[in-house]
Parts: structure tokens; sequence; C-alpha cells
């Protein structure tokens, strides 16, 4: 074990290294393309401009919870020189938002107000009024590339007027002089913006990363354990179908099967172990989960019989309408 480290500063040096994926290289890929170049070809922060001059594009990064898709973009952007520091501000070029839930035209449009550091703003005022004042304040700060994190909650809690009207509101910050370029990032109910206004969907390029494989992913994570496990200082004594009951037990999603890595390895460290276990890996997802030892995944014999998250939908229509709910009160 990496004992010139103490243990809970380990962990979060664990926590904090990033394993590059095929969402960074699609997302870095997507923005490049909406950004005009400087004579050596390398990305500036103004974007690009399309349909004669006048607008410019969007992106919707669309993947299931725990995949990754929010880690990757802030990667990009964070990495990415243009837009890293504005010199007139001393702040990035870039807005993060996460969008406010139950989600309404005007609650997003003051959520972007607030981010910007403009709070105070009255949620009497008209709808209009907040969205004129989003594209000065983004102006003003020179945002070029404003994230919408959770925008899924545009499809699943308003209405069909009011999600119309804040995705042709998002539109018209594509617009004019300091039109910047979106960036929507959501669970795959984020797809459905396309019924809600073709006409704004066709303006964003979609992300829609692939699920992990039993069949082509097993070498690569135990690459990825192997890294983890050298950056503590401890070794890996693995069966050889972890892998297989790792990404099951992940839900196939690459964000959710570093987080279970990070959380066995801990279980390591905290426990003084010079390796690895399957037994960690089960003390973890026994935590994340609240499993008996018959229904854990890194345990049972019969796991790949386990029910998952077999009242997900049935929660998740629940919040859906708590949230419709919320909005009809006012």
């Amino acid at each position: 074990m990496n004992i010139q480290m103490p243990k809970g500063k380990l962990v979060q040096s664990l926590r904090d290294m990033h394993v590059p994926n095929e969402r960074d290289d699609a997302v870095e890929k997507h923005l490049n393309r909406l950004l005009q170049v400087d004579d050596e070809g390398r990305p500036t922060a103004e974007p690009c401009r399309f349909t004669a001059d006048r607008e410019t594009r969007g992106i919707a990064v669309i993947e299931a919870a725990g995949g990754g898709k929010t880690t990757a973009i802030r990667t990009v952007l964070q990495s990415t020189e243009a837009l890293r520091m504005n010199p007139e501000t001393g702040l990035p070029r870039y807005l993060e938002i996460q969008i406010p839930s139950p989600a309404t035209h005007k609650s997003v449009g003051l959520a972007i107000l607030e981010a910007t550091g403009m709070s105070g703003v009255s949620s009497n005022a008209k709808a209009w009024e907040i969205w004129g004042a989003v594209r000065k304040r983004l102006g003003q700060m020179g945002i070029k590339v404003l994230w919408l994190d959770e925008a899924q909650d545009l499809v699943m809690a308003q209405s069909a007027n009011d999600t119309e009207t804040t995705l042709r509101t998002i539109k018209t910050l594509m617009q004019g002089k300091n039109a910047v370029i979106p960036i929507l990032s959501g669970t795959r109910r984020l797809g459905e913006i396309t019924s809600f206004d073709p006409q704004v969907s066709r303006r964003f390029t979609k992300i829609a990363p692939t699920d992990l494989d039993h069949s082509t992913d097993q070498e690569n994570l135990f690459g990825m354990i192997d890294a983890y496990c050298d950056e503590a200082g401890i070794t890996a004594r693995l069966p050889e179908d972890l892998a297989l009951r790792l990404m099951t037990g992940s839900r196939y999603r690459f964000g959710r099967v570093i987080e279970t890595i990070v959380n066995a390895i801990e279980c390591a460290i905290y426990d003084d172990e010079a390796f690895l276990t399957v037994d960690h890996f089960a003390e973890a997802w026994a935590m994340q989960e609240g499993c008996e030892p018959g229904s854990n995944i890194f345990l049972a014999p019969d796991w790949m019989s386990i029910p998952l998250d077999a009242g997900a939908e049935e929660y998740e229509k629940a919040r859906t309408k708590r949230q419709q709910k919320k909005i009809e009160r006012g």
C-alpha cells in the first residue's frame, strides 16, 4: 500500500483520476468543429456560424445516468485552452448549469442568471425579461459555451408548451452578436427533444455513447483496475469473471464501473490490505445497493439472475408526476 499518503488523501487521489474514454473523444471532436480556428489550426473561443453566418450549433450528449458523460464534458471544457479563461474577467468562457427540478421556462433562466453571479432576480419577473437578462449577462461575461446538465428535466417535468418555449429560447441564444454554443447533457429521455421541436433538434449534433459489453470490454476493465491499484500501491488478485460481474452490477455504465472500482479499493485501503480481492468489491457493492449476501452480484453463484433496479421505472414515473404537480401549483 502507498504508505507515503494518508488514507483519505489517497482515496481522494483515486477519485480525481480520469480514465480517457470514447466520451472524451466524441465531445472533443463535436466541440472543436463548432469553434473557429486560428492560423495554426488551433481552436479559438469564437463559435463557428452556420446558415449564412447567422447562428451557432449545439451538442446533445445523451446517456443513462452513471455513464460518465458529465465527467467527460467537464474534462474536455477544462482542457480546451481557448475556453479555459477569459483574460477580461479571469473566469472561464464556458458556464455549467444544472437544470433545476422541476424545470420551468422561468426557473431555467433564473438558474442561468444565478450561475453568472446575478442573484436576487424576482421570480415574479416576466419570462422575456429573465431571458433578456440571460442574453445580456452571457455577453457581458464573454461566455461562449453554455452547458445545461440534467437537461432531460426540460422534457420530463415541463408541459409541452413550456418545453417548446424553453427550447426555442435556447435557440435564440445561438443567434446574434453574443451567440453561444449550447451543450445539453442528460439521460436518454433527452432524445425526445426531437419530438418537441425538430427545428431545434436538428441544430444539435448527438452523442450517445455505447454501454459496456461482456464480449469486448473485459480486458480493458482489468487494465483500469490495475491502473488504479498501481496508484494505490496495492495488487489485484481477482477471479476471471470479476469484470463480467462488475459490468453487470454497474448496469454496463462506464462511470458506475469506475465508482465501484474506487470504492472497492477504498475498502482495501481502510482494511490495510496489500491485495484487492473480490470481497472488497462485494463490500463496496453491498454498501451501495444495501443487499443481502445472497443478492450480492460479486458473491452469488447465480449472479446473472439477480434482478437489478426492479422498482426504478415505477419510481421515475412517480417522480415525474410529483414534478408536474409542483408546476401546476405554481
